[in-house]
């Protein structure tokens, strides 16, 4: 979704359903819980919601998963080196 926001520059639940395997309930859901979590970004225009990605929270998340993703690295390649040694 995020994806497909960014490609387009932004897009509404309805434009997005038409393109996803989910129902607009699902999109909308899905659409508020990015909203709340600050990746994406909703401004009323008439009727519809239209939906914009929020590189600066995008870049930011990226960087605390790729921080969080090494850590699980050095974890595995200690079990593997305890596993190795018996």
């Amino acid at each position: 979704m995020l994806t497909l926001i960014a490609e387009r520059g932004e897009g509404t639940a309805t434009s997005l359903a038409g393109e996803l395997p989910v129902s607009r309930v699902a999109v909308v859901k899905h659409l508020a819980v990015l909203d709340r979590a600050g990746l994406v970004e909703g401004r009323r225009a008439g009727r519809e919601v239209r939906y914009t990605v929020r590189p600066d929270q995008l870049d930011a998340t990226a960087r605390w998963m790729a921080g969080l993703a090494s850590q699980w690295d050095a974890r595995l390649a200690a079990i593997k080196r305890i596993a190795e040694e018996a």
